[in-house]
């Protein structure tokens, strides 16, 4: 069992993780004011925070993760709601091909820095998009490895030109960032603020 898989039952008991969607998700509807019109993939969807707190502004959400027990959790939400327009799907991108569905629009909110082929993954997600889709990511600015502590092999955060350019040149138009919202976390006695970014780009023809 993952560490996802084991935090999953306990995910949306968080506050803070709950605000952060929220706050990200408003961010997107001001960047992307005709949603209503577009279908959304939400990647390390996790328990689907983000997805669902877009689902009432979108034509379609798509959950996506890797974690079987993140899934569970979000179909088990899909069953207790009446939101004919949400689905959840197990897709690792890192692993597999790029799948034929495409998208008006990619989402992605604290993932990115869990994975090692970011380049890669900025590729799979232009795949995934139609001519002139939108990416949204959103996740953390460059940090000294606090966030996670000792132990942790992701990402410390992003250096947000060095990620616009990466962004570019996966196919995407100029990128623009913004900051939602920060993360208060308690680090060796002492309260961290830590800035979360959303970069927002279309893809190019």
């Amino acid at each position: 069992m993952s560490d996802f898989d084991a935090q999953a039952s306990t995910w949306d008991s968080d506050p803070a993780k709950v605000d952060r969607a929220r706050r990200v998700a408003e961010a997107i509807v001001r960047s992307v004011p005709d949603l209503g019109l577009r279908s959304v993939l939400d990647y390390g969807a996790g328990t689907g925070l983000l997805g669902f707190e877009l689902l009432p502004r979108a034509a379609q959400v798509t959950l996506a993760d890797t974690s079987e027990g993140m899934l569970a959790v979000v179909r088990e939400k899909i069953a207790q709601g009446n939101a004919t327009n949400v689905r959840a799907i197990r897709l690792d991108l890192t692993e597999e091909p790029v799948p034929p569905a495409r998208f008006d629009l990619v989402c992605t909110l604290m993932t990115m820095h869990h994975i090692g082929d970011v380049d890669g993954i900025l590729r799979a997600f232009g795949g995934m998009l139609a001519t002139g889709g939108v990416l949204c990511v959103s996740d953390l600015d460059t940090e000294d490895g606090s966030f996670h502590g000792p132990g942790f092999a992701g990402h410390k955060g992003f250096d947000r030109l060095e990620l616009g350019r990466r962004i570019q040149e996966a196919g995407f138009g100029p990128v623009s960032f913004t900051t939602p919202c920060e993360v208060r976390k308690d680090v060796g006695g002492v309260t961290r603020t830590f800035p979360i970014f959303l970069a927002v780009a279309r893809r190019l023809p």
